[in-house]
């Protein structure tokens, strides 16, 4: 039943986005215009955002991700992403009711990986569109990914010692509230970390 509500709210958010499109969704994305679809990378995969649906690859988009690619949509703007200084999650505005899961969700379930991670960064950094993290973030190894166009997020990795076990902390680009509301960011860190770990499998 829940996966039947989600595609609705695709399909809504889809409704309210072509109702008005933006003249300039293409360069605020950014995407690829072709007569009214738009394609760019999300999630590691092509995404195709079109009136009757979103796709990451063949597959249609009925559930979170979907949602979040047409959130993102409807929040398109001009502005670039603002990379430094980074902002944990704890420290947006209004994150305090997500906090939680997103310690659980986004970090936690990337410590038991954290060897493999190190190994197969290479791998994720390229289907992620990523890049290294910026000079000075510490860390026993760290990159960034773009899980949206607009989306960074910087991926801190510190590795189990005789005194420590492995942890993880996930940082934003400092405008990603500019582009998504604060519980869709929480599940871009959320889905971002499991793509992570699908690609290291």
């Amino acid at each position: 039943m829940m996966s039947n509500n989600y595609a609705k709210i695709v399909q809504d958010n889809l409704k309210k986005l072509y109702e008005n499109l933006p003249g300039d969704l293409a360069g605020a994305l950014p995407a690829q215009q072709n007569g009214d679809s738009f394609l760019f990378e999300a999630f590691g995969d092509t995404c195709e955002i079109r009136s009757d649906g979103i796709f990451l690859g063949e597959v249609r988009q009925t559930g979170v991700i979907g949602i979040l690619i047409s959130l993102y949509a409807l929040n398109a703007k001009p502005e670039t992403c603002l990379i430094e200084p980074l902002k944990a999650f704890k420290d947006l505005p209004n994150s305090m009711p997500y906090a939680g899961a997103f310690v659980t969700h986004t970090q936690q379930i990337l410590v038991p990986h954290v060897e493999n991670i190190e190994r197969l960064s290479n791998r994720i950094i390229e289907i992620l569109k990523g890049c290294k993290a910026p000079a000075g973030i510490g860390g026993d190894f760290s990159f960034m990914v773009y899980p949206l166009p607009k989306i960074a997020l910087c991926y801190i990795f510190y590795e189990a010692d005789e005194d420590f076990p492995a942890s993880v902390t996930c940082l934003y680009s400092n405008n990603a509230l500019s582009f998504l509301p604060i519980d869709a960011l929480a599940d871009v860190g959320e889905y971002t970390s499991k793509k992570m770990l699908d690609l290291i499998v």
